[in-house]
């Protein structure tokens, strides 16, 4: 496959290093800035094209007439989407997705529906960074001891990540046991366990210590009685201080205030005066985050959740660890440097969120083979979950009419739920016969498998003639 990546910045990079990891793609990099593309062509397998995105003459030395997607991933809105117009009417380039930050060009759509605005730049498909974030925040403050949510089959299953700490119910249980103690009728499936950063492919007889990262799916619906079986607290959070109210602060802030106390921090006295005209409930505070006067006076050490929403780093960690030190219940630091987060990661701050790794898995669902309908990636990239969606017959597939276990799973990868309709089935059921239609949820441990998987759930050229 030919792609053309416009912006050689965190999240076109990142996009870029991927697909070079992978054989079958021709990958050509367009940017700007001439060092970030020179550093880019040494350190990995690809073209550069030194230009502007959205102009046709770099388009044309790309090689945009034989290309099969471009994937414009600008910080400019306005450049992604002139580079996808004319992407399609000079060149024909048959898949254009854009990264799309501002909500002006969103609309109000439904589900699964191209916004307007954006169809009229002939994009086939978007990803909103800020959306996705938001999100994940949302499905994190709906869990108390989780670290990443993640949904799939349209919300039906949920795959969470807790630390499993001394007071927890799981402490000393083997696998075996641990189902035994959830509710009739309810029933998850531990997919991995990481103690010490080593990966444990959890066995029935598996004993969960303290400090292990457990990674568990279930349905939705049962989500929240799992994680109070399983999972120690005192009581739900209820009062949430929100540091920094751009365009995430906000969202998250409108999203939650019907449900949780909300106090939002905004530095910018205009911005601040905009969000008070625009929350209903939330208190807004004109004011610094790292302000220690501040957050004594709004009584920090009873916040059960404070989450540091701003577009600088340096003063989400510095607010972060200010709060955590006057007693704030659970930190969340939004970080953008990848550098940042392997340091911040497992200290003080309890949760480090990278809107670049939340936003390349939402792009990689879009350039995988197979129908793959989302990519998260986990552990700070290392593994990965995948949603795939399964055609054909026992003919054409080689996962249709079989068992989970008559079927080849590349070593590393291990079926956590299968979704068939409203029905969720774990995927340790393994006498479950796969069906045309079902949604598969895996774990992926190394990432370097991901080839064999894309062959095992492409479907053969008789199911197209």
């Amino acid at each position: 496959m030919k792609i053309l990546i416009l912006g050689g910045g965190q999240v076109g990079s990142a996009i870029a290093q991927e697909l070079a990891t992978m054989p079958g793609h021709d990958i050509t990099v367009i940017d700007t800035d001439e060092h970030t593309l020179k550093t880019l062509g040494i350190q990995f397998d690809v073209q550069t094209i030194t230009g502007n995105g959205a102009s046709p003459v770099s388009l044309e030395r790309a090689g945009a007439a034989d290309a099969d997607m471009l994937l414009a991933l600008t910080r400019s809105d306005e450049t992604n989407l002139v580079a996808c117009k004319i992407a399609a009417a000079m060149f024909n380039v048959p898949n254009r997705i854009a990264r799309v930050r501002s909500a002006d060009y969103l609309g109000n759509t439904a589900e699964n529906a191209l916004p307007e605005a954006l169809g009229a730049f002939d994009v086939t498909d978007s990803i909103h960074p800020e959306e996705l974030v938001t999100e994940h925040l949302s499905g994190l403050l709906n869990y108390v001891r989780a670290l990443q949510v993640l949904p799939f089959a349209h919300e039906r299953v949920q795959m969470i990540i807790a630390q499993a700490k001394s007071r927890d119910a799981l402490i000393g249980k083997n696998i075996a046991d641990i189902h035994s103690l959830l509710p009739e009728h309810t029933d998850c499936q531990i997919c991995a366990i990481y103690r010490n950063n080593r990966l444990i492919v959890p066995q029935a007889a598996t004993v969960v210590e303290e400090g292990d990262e457990i990674c568990f799916a279930a349905d939705s619906r049962h989500v929240s009685a799992v994680m109070g079986v399983l999972f120690h607290y005192e009581q739900k959070p209820r009062r949430v201080m929100i540091a920094g109210g751009g365009n995430i602060g906000f969202r998250l802030a409108r999203q939650l205030e019907e449900r949780f106390n909300i106090k939002i921090i905004e530095l910018n006295p205009n911005r601040a005066e905009w969000l008070a005209e625009r929350l209903d409930h939330a208190l807004v505070l004109q004011g610094s985050a790292s302000d220690e006067n501040l957050l004594a006076r709004e009584y920090i050490d009873e916040i059960d959740i404070f989450c540091a929403l701003t577009n600088d780093d340096e003063n989400n960690i510095m607010s972060g660890l200010l709060a955590k030190n006057l007693g704030a219940k659970r930190v969340i630091c939004i970080i953008n440097r990848s550098r940042y987060v392997d340091l911040i990661t497992g200290n003080q701050i309890d949760i480090v969120v990278s809107p670049h790794m939340i936003t390349i898995g939402s792009i990689l669902a879009h350039v995988r083979r197979g129908d793959i309908a989302a990519v998260y990636p986990l552990r700070r990239g290392t593994a990965e979950a995948i949603e795939v969606v399964v055609h054909g017959d026992r003919r054409t597939s080689s996962l249709v009419g079989r068992r989970i276990d008559e079927i080849k799973w590349p070593a590393g990868c291990h079926i956590a739920a299968i979704v068939r309709g409203d029905n969720v089935m774990m995927g340790r059921n393994h006498h479950e016969t796969v069906a045309e239609g079902d949604h598969l949820i895996l774990f992926v441990a190394r990432r370097r498998i991901l080839r064999e998987l894309e062959k095992l759930i492409q479907v053969k050229m008789g199911f197209f003639g």
